[in-house]
């Protein structure tokens, strides 16, 4: 009886845990696929904008900016660049 009630606080420990770190889980994801989106927007931007004379350097303050706003922040670079 005593292994019986060890195992399920532990069931309901482990339960409890996994509930926890899910969401920071399921946010590092989303972070993770708009940080992907937004390097690919700025590589193809990069490659084809050469043409018609509109590019981006690839520093580290526009890879934090685009990791983080993902897509959006390319545009918000270009509205930086070319507004300001």
């Amino acid at each position: 009886m005593e292994w019986f009630g060890i195992v399920v606080i532990a069931v309901i420990a482990i339960v409890v845990v996994v509930r926890l770190l899910s969401a920071p889980i399921r946010l590092a994801g989303k972070l993770l696929i708009n940080a992907l989106a937004g390097f690919v927007v700025l590589f193809l931007l990069n490659f084809v904008g050469n043409i018609v004379g509109l590019s981006l350097g690839i520093n580290w303050i526009n890879a934090i900016v685009v990791g983080i706003l993902g897509a959006p922040g390319v545009v918000l670079l270009l509205l930086i660049k070319y507004l300001l």
